[in-house]
Formats: C-alpha cells, structure tokens, sequence
C-alpha cells in the first residue's frame, strides 16, 4: 500500500478559525468560532419569513482591473480576493478544483426553505449554476431523510480562484462544505450566523497514539447518515470528503446497495462537516475532473490505514524530540492559473 504524506500544515491549523486576512488592502472577516454548543432550535414565529433574514448584497469591486495592472508573480488570492461579484461572463469552471477560477457564478440566496448560509461576511456563497440547483435539490430532500434543513457554509469567492484563507480547492465554484449540525427552526441573524459553532461528530483527540477515532455516538445519527448517502447518490457528485471516522461510520450503516460508498473518501479534519465536490458540467472547456476513485467501496484496507496512527500522530524529530517545523508555502502566483483566470479578474 503506499503510504501517504502528512500535509505540511497541522490538523490543528486546518481547523482553525477566527482568522482575518489582508489582500490587497482589503479585510476580509472571517468568522470567529465560538464555543461549541447545541444550536437553538426555537419553532419560528408567525411573522418568521425569509424577507427578516440578513440582507447581504454583492458589493461593487472597489476599482475596475486592468489586464496591464496584473501582476503574474503577484498571489493569485490577493486579485480574487478583492472581487467582491462575479464575473459577468457566460457560466464556466476553468482549471481544476485547486488551481483555477470561476465565470458567470451565481448566489446561493443566503436563506431557502431547507437551508441557510453561515459566515456571511466571507462572502463565500457562490457556485457555478450547477452547483448552485444541487444545493438546492439536497437542501429540498433533506426534510424526507429526517433533517430539518441544512446549514452551508463555503462554496467559492465571486470569481473563484485560491481563497485569502483556508481552502486549498474550492476555486471553480463545484465544491461545497455543508455543516453536520441541522438547521434551526427559525431564522439565525447576521451575529449568529457568524458565532455559532458546527458540532464534531467524532471522538477527539485524534492525534494521539492510540486513539479511538470513530464517531461520538452522542451526536452521530441514522439521519446523518442518510443525509450524506443521499448526496452522495446524485450523479453530479465526484466525491464526498469526510472524516476517517464517519467514513467507517458509513460503511457500518450501508446495509444494502454500497455503490454510493465508493464517491465518500476519507481526509483530514471534515468532522464538522462534509465537503461535497461535483464534477465538471457540460460546456467548462478547460475544467479538469479528477480520477475516478478506486473500485470498491473504500471500506476495507485504505480505510484500516486511515484509522491507524500513521496519518494521525505527529512524527518527532529524533534530535529534538519536536514534531519538525511547518513549511510554509507560497501562495499561488496568478501565473500558475489558466490564462482564462485573467479575463475572469478583468471582466465588467
């Protein structure tokens, strides 16, 4: 089996939020994390409606770019982002999932029937169109798999592109992080939507040696379950990233038919939510799907190494007895971007 490397970054660093990045001289906020605990689940009142939700309305770029203006060596994140609406351009995921850009994006309205966007002021809620009608598709079947609703948190920035923090993907407007904490029944303001905290749903800590990495049995359900076997079902749908945890969770819960399982692939971190990505739609000339995952259903030996301590627990130095420092990359320049990219940034 080969072994796979450790991410350069920390599990811890991954997690992280409350984080605020300058690009460009613009701040972005990101949402602060507060501590975790059950989200309120007050019946809504009669005069509740989608019209009381927090306004959030695309804001113009600060100041029209100019292809002469564009620096190639400059950090691709500083140009995408400062773009505050989507490209108005013909619907196109150009690259590939974490190394590429978005036109003609379309908004996830921060408020539906079955679900409600978290961390407005990411200004993270948009999506090539065909992302955008799953959402909408999963959210509406949600209620029938015995779940209220769903809480989304990111998708991609107007224009697509490397994110001014977090991700690494999310850059073509085909991926989705939706949280493993239900809805409410009632409609989250602007302040909680950025403190409100999703919930683990596995056993923590991970990185110990040792450690039982499965579910919290307290906070797991058949609905969760359910939820991601139904996302996972669609066909748009290339993968689902979760956590090593629920991935074994999953495998004990399929009883019947396990083809979907094969599309659910276990990564770092994802114990808060699950990272829905879809393949490229018809029309992106240039979008570039991932491999098919392996044959199988992914529960057997693959799954056995990522619940062992090898991925987990920190490597330490034999001289220091420290875990070894973190190498810090570079951003990615806009250079290493489809040529594309740039119409994208300059597009009015």
């Amino acid at each position: 089996m080969t072994l796979r490397r450790r991410p350069s970054c920390s599990i811890r660093s991954r997690l992280a939020l409350g984080l605020v990045s300058v690009a460009t001289g613009f701040a972005l906020l990101v949402g602060p994390a507060a501590a975790a605990g059950p989200v309120p689940t007050a019946k809504p009142s009669a005069s509740s409606s989608a019209a009381a939700a927090p306004a959030v309305s695309p804001q113009p770029d600060a100041a029209p770019v100019t292809p002469a203006a564009l620096k190639g060596d400059a950090p691709a994140k500083d140009y995408f982002g400062a773009m505050k609406g989507p490209a108005p351009l013909a619907a196109r995921s150009i690259g590939s999932y974490a190394k590429g850009c978005l036109a003609g994006a379309n908004a996830l309205p921060v408020n539906g029937p079955t679900w409600q966007v978290m961390r407005l002021s990411r200004n993270r809620n948009w999506g090539h169109p065909d992302l955008i009608r799953y959402l909408q598709d999963l959210a509406k079947a949600a209620p029938t798999l015995g779940w209220n609703g769903l809480l989304v948190g990111d998708l991609a920035q107007p224009r697509g592109g490397p994110m001014t923090s977090g991700h690494s993907s999310h850059q073509i407007g085909l991926d989705a992080d939706l949280w493993l904490t239900p809805m409410p029944n009632r409609i989250l303001s602007a302040e909680e939507r950025e403190n409100i905290s999703a919930i683990s749903m596995v056993k923590h800590p991970q990185d110990k040696a040792g450690a039982d990495r499965s579910v919290d049995r307290s906070k797991w359900t058949d609905s969760h379950a359910a939820l991601i076997r139904h996302a996972a079902k669609d066909r748009r749908v290339a993968r689902i990233f979760v956590n090593p945890a629920i991935k074994k969770a999953l495998c004990e819960f399929e009883t019947g038919d396990r083809a979907w399982l094969n599309k659910v692939r276990p990564w770092w971190g994802h114990d808060y939510h699950f990272h829905v990505r879809i393949a490229c739609p018809a029309g992106s000339t240039g979008c570039s799907d991932q491999d098919a995952p392996p044959p199988g259903d992914g529960c057997g030996a693959d799954l056995t190494w990522w619940l062992s301590d090898e991925p987990w627990v920190p490597k330490l130095d034999p001289v220091t007895g420290k875990p070894p420092p973190v190498e810090k990359k570079r951003p990615m320049a806009l250079s290493a971007l489809p040529k594309d990219c740039t119409s994208v940034l300059t597009a009015r």
